[in-house]
């Protein structure tokens, strides 16, 4: 937040919409507030396009009489009183949710560590506009780029405020700084677009925008005249980090305690055995100084553990808040994401542990392969581990990179593909999902 001063006023405000749910009638309850201010700046072709500027303190309040729940939320300036009594008679006639209810007193977090996660730079927008033109610029200046699809810059921060009934009461501030540029190469039916990015916390962490600019550019000439690949099977497929990043994001998704609750996971009957290849490891820790995704404590006022999630390819944990681990007759484990006025499990700094192996060596020992860049679609059950998407991006032969491959399909089942991955020693970790470059072998690729 901006001040010491509003965190403070919000904290008090938080407090009394607590203890007014009291006197109205709940058993327990808890308030949130979500503070966001945000500054944006669009461009292309030189032109600025948009330029945005947001606020707002969103408040939630939370009430629980037995097993009952309900939940409201409100912009500020909104009657306290009123808002708690609405509340608290809403509860009284909505189902019973056995596994409801706040975390249990003895996991709150009593004290929580400075993570660094706010960066006070004041970033005006023509600083703003500024950069998305240079951006723009460097891109364009790339030959056989031949437009833009625009350019952008932003800066903003976000926190959250929490109060509890049973005794917790926290507050947190984050910033966010963001560059941006999306560029096209070629002419008529042969035109191509790709794009690249930037963000950190700290303003200062940031690539130059003549960096990325050149990057994207760089990125979108080389896909130029694609061609399409013969349709094969057990074929090895190399997912570049960008997108690797969204592969292990589906491990995520297969490990979460409310999909597992829910049996709409197809690793719900896998905990403590192999899902991945022996010697892999997923992470996943919240207190990482200066994480992209870290926080002092979760949504329920629970400061989150490192933990090894995945370990030597076994299922050690799943992603919990108290009501998933409630239904699964767990503990929570501090993974629990306020999302407006519910709780669900989510991951924080997760990451795929990097291998020993170079990325070109990688590769080089594939010999023939397909080497992703880009995905298309959202073919993936995760009931089942059925996996079918859109890709582009290289062939490999004599173990190089060599043309641009585009409209391919690649198919498997996540369950074989866990199994089949080869990390690679490359891992940026300033995203909140890291991934090294990653091999799957025997997928099969449908083309021409």
């Amino acid at each position: 937040m901006s001040s010491e001063n509003s965190s403070e006023h919000l904290l008090s405000r938080a407090h009394q919409l607590v203890e007014l749910a009291k006197k109205a009638g709940a058993d327990q309850a808890d308030a949130v507030v979500v503070r966001s201010r945000a500054r944006a700046v669009s461009v292309r072709l030189g032109k600025v396009e948009d330029t945005e500027a947001s606020e707002s303190d969103d408040f939630s309040l939370r009430v629980f009489i037995g097993k009952r729940v309900a939940s409201v939320s409100a912009n500020p300036g909104f009657d306290l009183k009123a808002l708690a009594e609405r509340a608290v008679a809403m509860a009284k006639v909505s189902p019973e949710d056995p596994f409801t209810g706040l975390a249990d007193e003895a996991d709150l977090a009593r004290s929580y560590p400075d993570l660094e996660l706010y960066d006070a730079s004041e970033v005006s927008t023509e600083t703003l506009r500024e950069t998305a033109l240079a951006m723009e610029e460097a891109g364009l200046a790339v030959k056989g780029v031949s437009n833009s699809l625009g350019a952008s810059a932003s800066a903003g921060m976000g926190g959250l405020v929490l109060v509890t009934s049973h005794g917790f009461s926290g507050s947190y501030q984050g910033s966010r700084f963001s560059r941006s540029v999306g560029l096209i190469a070629g002419e008529g039916t042969g035109m191509e677009r790709d794009h690249d990015f930037d963000s950190h916390l700290y303003f200062a962490d940031l690539d130059s925008p003549e960096e990325i600019g050149r990057r994207a550019g760089e990125r979108t000439v080389r896909k130029i005249s694609p061609r399409k690949a013969e349709t094969a099977k057990n074929v090895t497929v190399v997912f570049d980090p960008r997108v690797a990043r969204g592969f292990v994001g589906h491990i995520a998704g297969a490990i979460n305690g409310a999909a597992v609750g829910r049996k709409t996971s197809f690793l719900r009957d896998r905990m403590d055995q192999q899902v991945l290849k022996s010697g892999l490891n997923i992470t996943d820790n919240p207190t990482v100084v200066r994480g992209s995704s870290s926080r002092p404590f979760d949504g329920e006022g629970v400061t989150g553990q490192p933990l090894v999630m995945i370990e030597d390819g076994v299922l050690r944990h799943w992603f919990l808040s108290t009501s998933a681990a409630r239904e699964l007759g767990l503990k929570t484990n501090g993974r629990g994401a306020r999302g407006g006025t519910s709780v669900s499990p989510s991951s924080s700094n997760l990451a795929l542990e990097p291998g020993t192996i170079a990325p070109k060596d990688l590769i080089a020992s594939i010999g023939t392969g397909f080497y992703i860049t880009d995905m298309i679609g959202h073919g993936v059950d995760m009931i089942t581990g059925d996996y079918s998407r859109g890709a582009s991006g290289f062939w490999i032969e004599n173990g190089e990179l060599t043309y641009p491959v585009s409209e391919v399909t690649i198919a498997s089942n996540l369950k074989d593909m866990f199994m089949a991955m080869t990390p690679a020693s490359d891992i940026d970790r300033k995203f909140g999902v890291a991934a090294p470059t990653l091999a799957i072998e025997g997928m099969t690729i449908a083309g021409k």
